[in-house]
Parts: structure tokens; sequence; C-alpha cells
């Protein structure tokens, strides 16, 4: 019993010895140096990397990205539940002030803010548990994408030494985005937005900067106002695919000439605008005729499974039961 307590304390000790990387305190500390020239102030610094270490979760799930094996129509079920579909119709009825108040400043339609933070986070009960700084200074220091994520922990440094949120409440994914819009550092210094004027650009709990915040990116990255994202389609039989993609864009009267319907069968709309024929499954079916506005969503997110998904939930939200 006693050989067995003695073997069972070396391989504690052992282990402990293991997770101690006297590389990641030395890096720790240049970039603390490199903070400090940001105008971090030491005792932030400090405080940001107290206890802080690399976490096995976070390499694990960087590592764990293969291309998904999951078609379109079994993400969209996954993403655009009745459940989602129903708590998104109550979140638009019950924030309708703000969603209003802020759709009409950026001109952005309160469907597609509620889409956005439902596909995200859930209508902001999933915004990860992740400690920010340590998830960053993980990836940072992993050195498979070091420059990026180094950026990205100096950038969220930042906003704690702006004040824009605490230590403890900077949660988000194990990537590091954060909040109920699940913003990186660099697009929250960017587009993040005090709408409710109390000085804090808060993602995590504020409603009004959540929604505006999200607002805020459309339209910078471009949004016209008054325009929809798209809409399913039918194709013909037999039609071309390499007429299909982002890069190719005809007006809405050639792709009806072309035998292009409506996804119940009628005519498509006989207006000057252009549009693109996107598979997501690169099959004919399903197929959807997308606009500028999807576009933008894409900045949001470059896939066409989400931007299409985002599309989908804001027209289902506000279609009648």
């Amino acid at each position: 019993m006693k050989y067995l307590y003695i073997l069972v304390i070396t391989i504690l000790i052992q282990g402990s010895s293991a997770l101690a990387d006297p590389g990641f305190d030395r890096w720790v500390n240049e970039l603390k140096v490199e903070a400090q020239s940001r105008g971090i102030s030491p005792a932030l610094l400090d405080q940001a990397f107290e206890d802080v270490k690399p976490l096995p979760r976070v390499l694990e799930l960087d590592r764990k990205q293969p291309e998904s094996t999951m078609t379109f129509v079994q993400y969209k079920k996954h993403v655009i539940s009745p459940k989602r579909i129903q708590q998104g119709r109550e979140m638009l009825i019950r924030h309708r002030g703000i969603l209003k108040e802020v759709g009409d400043y950026y001109g952005v339609p309160p469907r597609f803010i509620v889409a956005l933070w439902g596909i995200e986070t859930s209508y902001g009960r999933n915004t990860g548990g992740f400690n920010v700084i340590e998830a960053l200074a993980t990836l940072a220091y992993d050195g498979r994408r070091s420059q990026y994520f180094r950026g990205e922990l100096l950038n969220a440094l930042q906003i704690l030494q702006e004040g824009h949120a605490s230590i403890p409440t900077m949660k988000g994914s194990w990537a590091g985005a954060m909040g109920q819009s699940q913003f990186m550092p660099s697009s929250f210094l960017k587009l993040a937005v005090d709408f409710d004027g109390d000085g804090r650009k808060d993602i995590w709990t504020t409603h009004a900067d959540v929604f505006a915040s999200a607002a805020n990116y459309l339209s910078q990255s471009g949004w016209r106002t008054g325009e929809t994202w798209g809409r399913a389609v039918r194709l013909p039989n037999g039609f071309d695919q390499r007429e299909t993609g982002l890069k190719i864009s005809k007006p809405l009267p050639t792709w009806h000439n072309m035998g292009v319907r409506r996804g119940d069968g009628g005519s498509l709309p006989m207006v000057s605008m252009k549009g693109s024929i996107i598979l997501p499954d690169e099959t004919l079916s399903p197929a959807f005729l997308v606009y500028h506005n999807y576009r933008v969503l894409m900045r949001w997110n470059r896939s066409f499974y989400f931007a299409t998904s985002v599309g989908l939930l804001a027209d289902a939200i506000v279609r009648r039961p």
C-alpha cells in the first residue's frame, strides 16, 4: 500500500510538471511588453493573465474542424427548427421598440437582426463559456495561426482597457468570438455600438448594444435598405450548373427567360434587380436566387449554409403561422 501511495504521488507530481510550460510564461511576458506599448496598463495585464495557461480543450476544438458532411437540408433542419422560429417571433415582439429604433437608424429590418441573433447564439442563450483572454492566448501561443490570434488577443485587451467588459464577464467561444452577437475582438473595435449611451459597448448583456452592433455590421458591410436577401427557386431540367455562383449575376427577367421560377412555381418578379443562383449542396435542388444583401450576410460568415439560413429564418419569423 505504501508503494502504491508513493507511485500515485510521483505520477501527480510528474503530471503537474508536464502541465507547466516555461515557454508559455516567457511568451506571456513578451506579449505584456507589446501590450503596454499599446497603452494597456500593467495592472490590467497582471489581472488578465493571472492563472492563465494553454487550454487543451481549445486546441482540441481548433484541430477538430473537418469539412462538414452535413447537407444543407440537414443543416437547415438543425438551425431553423420550429422552436427557433417561434422564439424568434416572440423576441421580435418582446423587443419591438428597440428593434424598430435600431432598424430605422441603420436601415436594416429587425427580422434580420433577430435571425442573426437566433442562429449565432440562440437568442443569447449560447454565447460560449470560455475565458476569451485564455482561449486567445492558447491559440496565439500554439503557432498554427499565431499571428492572427495574437492580434485578436491584443484587441481583446484593448476592449478591457476601454472598460467595455470586465475580465470575468468577457466570455465567448473557444475561438474568441464574444457575446450575443459573437464578434471577434477586431470586429468589436470596428463595429460594436454603445446604443444606450452608457459609455460601454456591451454585446454580452445589453440588448440595445447587441442589436445595434449587428445592424451596424450589416450597414457598414453595404446593406441596401428596402431590398431583401433572396428566395428559393426551382431550376428547369438540364439547367447548366456553370451558370451558378456569386460571380454570375443576371437581371431577374433574364433568369425567368432561362426557366427559373419561384419555389412555388410562380413567375419571378419582372424587375431590373440582379441576382445569382446558388446551390448550397452543388445539386439542382435546393436552389436559391440571391441578391446584393445576401453578399452582405456572407461578409458576416462566409458560408452559403449560414447566409441562406439567416435569410430563411428572417422570412419565417415574419411569415404568418
